[in-house]
């Protein structure tokens, strides 16, 4: 039996709710992509995502035991202070490599239902869940069927980063300033989910949507 691949974008901006989206939605059967976490892999002690980092901003891009220093990084990135072109310098070494792995990723999935038909399903629902989908969507080498972002007001998104991430306002400025607006994100989607509904309300709007690409 042939295996159909719905490939879903999944975006939204920081702390407007997309990982619970997605964590709905691996509950639902989806294959999960995480960008975040592929983001973590590739800078893993030891690997050349790191060693290309510490060559390009030089010992203290690196913790004192061997991990990257997010803390450094992030200032140096992304605070008010940091460097023209900094945050391009660093994407330049990482989005290389965080797409390699979601290839590799993808190929398991389609490598599973070459090996064993009989547990493959005819539509297999692949989720990139990428927070900076709308930053890269003319690079990314991978063509979505949907796109779809999740939103919630910018007063809403402070709140959440300082009470759950421990940030303090200026520092949850800062990221979203970092980022690009809803309307951008709008811009390359189908599909909005607002994250401020109830949060069985947004399940039922999920399970809809899976339901659709199944």
């Amino acid at each position: 039996m042939a295996t159909v691949i719905q490939r879903i974008g999944l975006t939204g901006g920081i702390a407007a709710g997309k990982s619970t989206v997605s964590a709905h939605l691996r509950d639902l059967g989806a294959t999960v992509i995480d960008y975040d976490a592929l983001a973590r892999l590739i800078v893993a002690p030891g690997s050349e995502g790191l060693a290309r980092i510490v060559d390009e901003f030089g010992p203290a891009a690196l913790s004192a035991n061997g991990s990257l220093n997010r803390a450094w990084m992030a200032e140096h990135v992304f605070g008010r202070n940091a460097d023209v072109g900094a945050r391009e310098r660093l994407d330049a070494i990482e989005h290389p490599l965080i797409y390699a792995q979601a290839r590799r990723l993808e190929r398991e999935v389609c490598q599973s239902c070459v090996s064993d038909d009989m547990t493959c399903k005819t539509t297999h629902v692949i989720v990139h869940d990428v927070p900076l989908l709308a930053e890269v969507f003319d690079s990314i080498p991978f063509h979505f069927n949907h796109v779809v972002t999740v939103e919630a007001p910018i007063a809403v998104r402070i709140a959440r980063m300082m009470g759950e991430r421990g940030m303090t306002r200026e520092q949850a400025l800062d990221r979203i300033r970092h980022q690009v607006d809803d309307a951008t994100r709008r811009a390359i989607a189908d599909i909005v989910i607002d994250s401020t509904q109830p949060i069985e309300q947004m399940f039922e709007v999920v399970d809809r949507l899976y339901a659709s690409w199944m």
